[in-house]
């Protein structure tokens, strides 16, 4: 982050502004189920109003696979986001050429305008230079505010900020500093929850955190697939037997870093997955043949809550157990409080992310005390797999468009 040009490094009035946002909010029945991604690009965009740029802002929605598609257009969310900002917002049916160019044109210093869905050209997601230099042709600069589309090479993403001084907005700024506060020079010791359905899903990831981490907690149905490669029988539990000596490989790889690992001691488990079933608590080697494990047990959880006041930073990705099912959200819950309060208390750095990790951390009642809380989903989990994300390294490369 410390290469990246932000909004302090630029003056912005009477410039067109390129602002690539993510607007790819979740619809149910046609309306918008949740703001949150709106709500965190206003800061951004306000500050570029304010400040009298001519403020263009791209994004995607959906999968139109290339092709107009009116069901995704971005005219609701365009409305949508005016209502957040608290002023009017302009809309371009298209996101280049002569319709775009002539949106853009009427802008006075201040003026909001949103493209139409990036994804209705085909070259978007091909990062074609032609979509590029169309996109580029709207703008003086460019700013990059959507950290969650960051690890696509699209043209709006990464073509164009390489043929415009490119920016982070205030939202990549925020997030990118939190990210760096937990992998990249984090205060020690770190630690790490990773939990989820399938090892298969998080290799990459595990891979990445047994050598960078203090300490890393496995939790989920994944565990047990550690669980049952250490021998023991996890009875109907889902897990991956294919996938055993990968687990054993990453455990001995961990003991090599330095990384201590944390699994489970004891499960809730059930024989029935579904709301509120007869459940029972176990130990490791002592799940019923007829029964799965759908949650930690309490001696895990208070197991790691033991160690917070140890820890100084930690990065959260996955729930415990089965959190949308109760009572299967139990160990989630209480590990989150406890993480709130040492976050308030100003003991712990902690920084979750990922899809499920958000919702189960919201439920929780959680959210809000984390030190950051990334609503980013595959950009997220690829930067802690420690993968170059394409939006974000163009930000520092394109310091030589700066002139």
């Amino acid at each position: 982050m410390a290469s990246a040009r932000t909004l302090d490094d630029v003056a912005v009035k009477g410039l067109r502004v390129l602002v690539r946002a993510d607007l790819n909010v979740p619809m149910q029945d046609g309306k918008i189920s949740d703001l949150t991604r709106l709500e965190r690009l206003a800061p951004t965009i306000n500050e570029l109003s304010a400040a009298g740029a001519k403020v263009i802002v791209c994004s995607h929605f959906d999968r139109p696979k290339g092709k107009p598609v009116p069901a995704m257009s971005l005219r609701p969310i365009a409305a949508a986001l005016g209502t957040v900002l608290g002023h009017e917002v302009a809309f371009a049916d298209d996101c280049i050429g002569p319709v775009a160019e002539a949106a853009v044109a009427k802008l006075a210093d201040g003026d909001v305008l949103v493209l139409e869905n990036t994804r209705f050209h085909a070259g978007e997601e091909a990062n074609d230079p032609n979509l590029s230099q169309s996109l580029a042709d709207l703008a003086d600069i460019y700013v990059n505010d959507a950290f969650s589309a960051a690890h696509r090479a699209h043209s709006s993403t990464e073509g164009v900020a390489r043929l415009r001084p490119a920016y982070a907005g205030r939202l990549m700024q925020a997030e990118l500093a939190a990210l760096s506060a937990a992998l990249g020079d984090p205060q020690r010791p770190v630690a790490a929850i990773v939990a989820g359905s399938k090892v298969s899903t998080k290799l990459d990831l595990l891979t990445n955190l047994v050598a960078k981490v203090d300490i890393l907690v496995i939790g989920g149905a994944m565990a047990n697939t550690f669980l049952a490669a250490q021998g023991h029988d996890v009875g109907k539990s889902l897990q991956e037997k294919d996938l055993h000596a990968t687990a054993l490989s990453i455990l001995a790889t961990a003991k090599e870093k330095g990384c201590e690992i944390i699994l489970p001691v004891d499960l809730v488990v059930s024989a029935t997955f579904a709301p509120n079933p007869p459940t029972q608590v176990v130990g490791i080697d002592a799940v019923p043949a007829n029964m799965m494990a759908l949650d930690v047990g309490p001696a895990t959880v208070a197991g790691i809550i033991a160690r917070l006041p140890h820890i100084k930073t930690l990065l959260w990705n996955g729930p415990l157990g089965a959190f949308e099912t109760p009572p299967f959200q139990t160990a989630t819950n209480a590990l989150a409080d406890a993480v709130a309060k040492a976050t308030v208390d100003g003991t712990l750095i902690s920084v979750g992310g990922g899809g499920d990790t958000v919702s189960a951390l919201r439920l929780a009642g959680a959210a809000d005390s984390m030190t950051y809380l990334s609503s980013a989903g595959g950009a997220f989990l690829e930067w802690m797999e420690g993968k170059i994300l394409p939006g974000v390294e163009v930000l520092s490369a394109g310091l030589s468009n700066l002139g």
